[in-house]
């Protein structure tokens, strides 16, 4: 059943600005959008400015309280808690039976871990021995004992807790019920590493009291408002959770502000293969999107690894609202300060009226930031949005005789014209973002010919177009990029991830969490018919990475006017590189079309192919490929030969190809798997619930 049409509100906290947005969550249409300068320095932080957007949204919308479904945002609490210092002293209990207790002590003992210059977070440890249980009186004592030395809140770790976490278990269930704020690392990682366990626990305890106040406040203020939709967070992996599941977890949002442009470039601007570049007034976060997919890496703290999935995003301070600095009289970098922090305007935004006798160029800092005073105090300044309108590279705004009048005596007080002073800045802020782009085409091995640049936030047209013709790339900018994030913060899907140390993990052992995860998602709250997974195996590191996603309810988008199919087959031409007349249409699969290169030029019967949506995104590019139509029943039968057919050899041995399924309505993907056994139970499992006649399509990705 389909849920009527409701409501869903997103909140990005930016450098910045703080974005709010109003979204159809059937059209995905915007119904409204707003922005308030971001809160760094309010009694609540940025959480203020959360409140505040939400509630001018509410003001110039005209929304009533009961048409919300859901309200989301991201934050930078955590992130600021560990740069700021703003932490609690974590009391680390260690668990392990006696004749381990040395060698968990050692592994455990997590010293003052300096978060930024002179900023520590301080610990003290005690170790509880475990042989024959926990024995609620030494816990006690121990508690006391670290209270003693400074502890606020606790995280237990246990050795070999990711087999057995019942003592860990006990130990958090036992603080809590005391009223105290505790972190159990098996609640965080179920991956061996017993120091690196701990401190991910670490962290994660003692960010809790400022996390836990700043959800609360808001929590309350959104409440206030009459509004009792969910409210739900941004995660680092590009997910959201509740606020009961953040309270527990708050370690997940460190990343959250990068990953809800993440977001918007998959759900929105549905970015299927690309770069994507969120630029803002202060940062640019890059990040690389392969098969409808981000990339994802372990995050670090205070250059220390933790057990911690977050997307791949680069950042970088440079931004559409980065100042210039000088040396001498001479330009010779931008950024990372950006005009907003700086409280300066930008010289296209300023509203004052030109007087140049009053003006006079200073430095602010010992970085040398150039600024234009007016009446003595620093006014204006000059930053690469500026300099793309001098260029004519927006659409608005444009120069007024305003700003002619300012640019003008700048670049004539530099010894430049106009026109040289623009083209300097945005060289300066586009080689930070092109150095960074060379190197993620490198570390993830890309086709240059096949690598687009896609823009969103408010900065995008002032740098994105810019780099892409300096490094001959192409490119385009997202759709409503100046709230793009905020868009992604409010169409995010509930998500977990559950990793697992497994040698050669058995059918068994995939499906087993397989479940698990699905049985995390819909604890949080997804719809059981709107949860999807994807399983991955890392040979490598010797584990099996489960991620679940799901939405709060299960709805049907509206139809939308679909490209026609001559349009189609243009966009397959354009992405294979390649005439229209070398492209053939060879399978159509419900809102899914494939096309693939003849194969006469490319031999062994492997051309490359395009699944492309009915509305015109390609949601799927595989270089050497199979297409075998068949039915459920079918398929499932023969798919243990058509993976033994076209395997191929490599230096360790058999490589079998990477498996997609289409479906009518959604395509599974099994590409991170790496057995026959492994891909053959999960394929099973997951189409159970369909008919053996139901008609679908195996792709198979070969290695050659």
């Amino acid at each position: 059943m389909t849920i009527p049409a409701g409501i869903k509100i997103g909140i990005d906290v930016g450098g910045t600005f703080t974005h709010a947005v109003a979204v159809d969550t059937l059209s995905h249409h915007l119904l409204g959008k707003v922005r308030v300068p971001t809160t760094h320095r309010a009694a609540l932080g940025v959480a203020e400015g959360v409140v505040q957007s939400l509630q001018e949204l509410l003001r110039v919308t005209g929304l009533e309280p009961t048409q919300i479904q859901l309200i989301a945002h991201s934050t930078t609490q955590a992130t600021n808690a560990l740069l700021e210092g703003d932490v609690a002293t974590v009391g680390i209990i260690a668990l392990s039976n006696r004749l381990l207790g040395w060698v968990t002590q050692a592994q455990t003992r997590v010293r003052d871990v300096e978060l930024a210059p002179g900023q520590f977070l301080p610990t003290c440890h005690g170790w509880l021995a475990t042989d024959g249980g926990v024995n609620g009186a030494d816990l006690e004592k121990l508690v006391t004992a670290l209270q003693s030395q400074g502890a606020q809140v606790f995280a237990v770790s246990g050795a070999f807790a990711v087999d057995d976490p019942e003592p860990e278990q006990q130990v958090v269930d036992w603080l809590r019920q005391q009223g105290f704020l505790a972190t159990a690392g098996c609640e965080l990682s179920q991956l061996y590493g017993l120091g690196l366990r701990t401190r991910t626990a670490v962290i994660n305890a003692a960010i809790l009291p400022r996390m836990l106040e700043t959800a609360n406040r808001t929590e309350q203020a959104v409440r206030a408002s009459g509004i009792t939709a969910p409210v739900m967070i941004m995660r680092s992996d590009g997910g959201v959770m509740g606020i009961a599941e953040m309270r527990q977890r708050p370690i997940l949002t460190i990343l959250s502000g990068p990953a809800a442009g993440v977001a918007a470039a998959l759900g929105y601007a549905r970015v299927s293969q690309g770069l994507f570049l969120d630029v803002g007034g202060t940062s640019t976060d890059i990040s690389v999107i392969l098969q409808g997919r981000p990339q994802v890496k372990t995050a670090e703290v205070a250059g220390k690894r933790l057990y911690l999935k977050a997307l791949d995003v680069r950042t970088l301070g440079i931004a559409g609202g980065s100042v210039p600095r000088l040396q001498r009289n001479r330009l010779v970098d931008v950024g990372p300060r950006s005009a907003h922090i700086a409280n300066l305007q930008y010289m296209s935004f300023t509203d004052t009226a030109p007087a140049p006798d009053q003006w006079q160029r200073q430095t602010l800092t010992s970085q040398h930031y150039l600024a234009v005073a007016e009446g003595g105090q620093p006014a204006w300044t000059f930053t690469p949005t500026d300099a793309a309108v001098v260029l004519g590279l927006l659409a608005e705004p444009t120069l007024d005789a305003a700003g002619k009048t300012r640019v003008t005596w700048l670049a004539e007080d530099l010894g430049m014209t106009p026109t040289a002073l623009a083209q300097r800045v945005l060289d300066l802020a586009s080689r930070k973002v092109q150095r960074v782009i060379e190197r993620l085409i490198a570390e993830y091995e890309l086709e240059r010919d096949s690598v687009v640049l896609v823009g969103g936030g408010g900065g995008a047209g002032a740098l994105v177009p810019y780099v892409a013709q300096k490094m001959g790339l192409p490119h385009w900018l997202a759709p409503d990029a100046e709230v793009i994030a905020a868009i992604g913060v409010a169409l995010g899907l509930i998500q977990e991830t559950i990793e697992r140390s497994v040698v050669n993990p058995t059918p068994a052992e995939v499906r087993q969490l397989r479940q698990e995860v699905v049985q995390a998602v819909t604890r949080m709250g997804a719809h059981p018919a709107t949860i999807s997974v994807r399983v991955e195996v890392d040979q490598r590191q010797q584990k099996i990475i489960a991620i679940g996603t799901g939405a709060l309810e299960l709805q049907t988008r509206r139809e939308s006017s679909a490209p026609e199919p001559a349009h189609l087959l243009t966009l397959a031409a354009q992405s294979l590189g390649c005439r229209k007349e070398q492209v053939q249409l060879v399978a159509v699969q419900g809102d899914y079309r494939i096309y693939q290169r003849q194969a006469s030029r490319w031999g062994q019967g492997y051309p490359p192919l395009r699944v492309i949506h009915r509305d015109g995104v390609i949601v799927l590019q595989l270089r050497r490929a199979v297409v075998h139509a068949t039915t459920v029943g079918q398929g499932i039968a023969i798919l243990p030969d058509l993976l033994n057919t076209h395997k191929t050899y490599g230096d360790g041995g058999e490589l079998y190809p990477a498996v997609w399924v289409l479906l009518p309505e959604r395509i599974l993907d099994f590409s991170g798997l790496v057995t026959p056994a492994q891909i053959v139970a999960l394929v099973t499992l997951e189409l159970e619930t369909y008919g053996a006649d139901m008609e679908m399509i195996l792709l198979l990705a070969v290695n050659v």
